[in-house]
């Protein structure tokens, strides 16, 4: 996850933790939850999925703190955001692909293939 500016870091971090409210709605990822200690977080965003609220979904986000987000993302400017994923996964990817859902423009993650390239 990364931006150029304080606003877009902010517009990324919201995009990345309603994808991880999404999938940790779905009781198949419970498992994944629990073994962190977030089952109750599980649980509360299948329920709140469940709903019919039209903003359930930005509701659910904001239930996904900082830890959660850290735990499921690399969180980094863009001129550290390669070498924090090298820090974080080292030796063990040999393949990578950026997935991001919020908008960016292409050249966002040019710095950190470059690292990654070289790395």
């Amino acid at each position: 996850m990364s931006g150029a500016t304080e606003e877009e870091m902010a517009a990324a971090a919201r995009g990345v933790r309603e994808q991880i409210a999404f999938y940790g709605s779905t009781p198949a990822y419970r498992p994944v939850l629990e073994l962190h200690g977030w089952g109750e977080l599980g649980v509360e965003l299948n329920r709140l999925s469940r709903g019919s609220d039209p903003e359930r979904w930005q509701r659910m986000g904001e239930l996904v703190d900082d830890e959660v987000l850290h735990a499921f993302a690399v969180v980094a400017e863009p001129d550290r955001l390669g070498a924090a994923v090298l820090e974080r996964w080292g030796d063990a990817v040999d393949r990578f692909t950026f997935y991001a859902p919020y908008a960016h423009g292409d050249a966002l993650f040019a710095p950190a293939i470059e690292t990654l390239r070289a790395g």
